[in-house]
């Protein structure tokens, strides 16, 4: 299994390059979604990558969409390479563990986030407003507390370089159409309580987290990453305290250094010495070794 920044796949169009994820065109509405050990904060990419990141976020992905198949239907079709096109054989060390073949879906143009606890842009929103993308809380919620139910706010979709931006349901709905805004919505609110639930067994407390969805053939599917250190904040429930930020399990450790620094979060990105990037990789295996049940080990 190798350390993997960037993919070159000869046999395939590339048609996209994000932040951490590289994707090609197989052809017969399928697409090839590779997880680079890419790693992003504050949507500008690091110059060091955190070795087998890539691999954390695709198994966790993995792991939930198995689990949420009942509520609603995911775009997998493979994630064993030797399942993969022949022509891709010659990458299988690539792209072993890091990879699969999904069907090709039409994404929706929202992210669909989720927040379970009052945190980040959500305790800023409401600390000027009293309210999180139109929805009204109670006054007077402490940092990092629990929120009377989980909220659905969703965001725009940035390009690579810009920042999401919050907005209301009916912006929402504007967006999706009445109909399919409910299901979404009822999508979202039904995964992150079967989740928060099954977390917290595993003495984590997911604050909030993002999914995407997209239309296949007509039909609501689950697409991209689902409830991974990248898209999540994933706090240990031993030792939590309303009133405060939160230790971690995902990239707020990273961020937290890279707020210290002297740097306007705009590319380039400070260098990132090795006790960060080693101490950003642990966390990651934490959050799948709590989940799974299972060591992360690397073959």
């Amino acid at each position: 299994m190798k350390v993997v920044t960037r993919t070159e796949i000869r046999e395939f169009p590339l048609i996209s390059r994000g932040k951490v994820r590289d994707i090609y065109d197989l052809g017969d509405d399928r697409l090839l979604i590779v997880t680079t050990d890419r790693m992003s904060a504050f949507d500008v990419v690091m110059n060091e990558p955190i070795p087998y990141k890539g691999v954390i976020l695709n198994q966790i992905t993995l792991f939930w969409m198995d689990k949420f198949k009942d509520i609603v239907p995911n775009h997998l079709i493979a994630s064993d390479v030797t399942d993969f096109p022949a022509e891709l054989a010659p990458y299988a060390d690539e792209l072993e563990g890091r990879s699969v073949v999904v069907k090709k879906a039409k994404p929706l143009p929202i992210e669909c986030i989720v927040r379970g606890f009052i945190t980040g842009s959500g305790w800023k929103d409401y600390k000027a407003t009293g309210t999180v993308c139109g929805h009204d809380l109670p006054a007077g919620l402490k940092e990092s507390e629990k929120l009377p139910q989980p909220l659905f706010t969703p965001s725009t979709k940035a390009d690579l370089g810009e920042h999401d931006e919050n907005i209301t349901l009916e912006q929402a709905t504007q967006k999706l159409g009445a109909e399919l805004f409910e299901k979404v919505q009822r999508a979202t609110l039904d995964i992150y309580s079967r989740a928060r639930d099954f977390a917290a067994e595993k003495g984590i407390l997911i604050a909030d987290t993002k999914f995407e969805f997209g239309m296949v053939d007509g039909q609501l599917t689950l697409i991209d990453e689902v409830l991974t250190p990248d898209s999540s904040r994933f706090w240990p429930s031993a030792g939590y305290e309303a009133g405060k930020s939160q230790p971690s399990f995902d990239k707020q450790y990273l961020r937290d250094w890279l707020s210290a620094q002297d740097w306007d979060k705009t590319p380039p990105a400070p260098t990132l010495p090795e006790e960060v990037i080693e101490r950003t990789g642990r966390k990651y295996a934490e959050a799948f070794e709590h989940l799974t049940g299972k060591p992360f080990v690397v073959r």
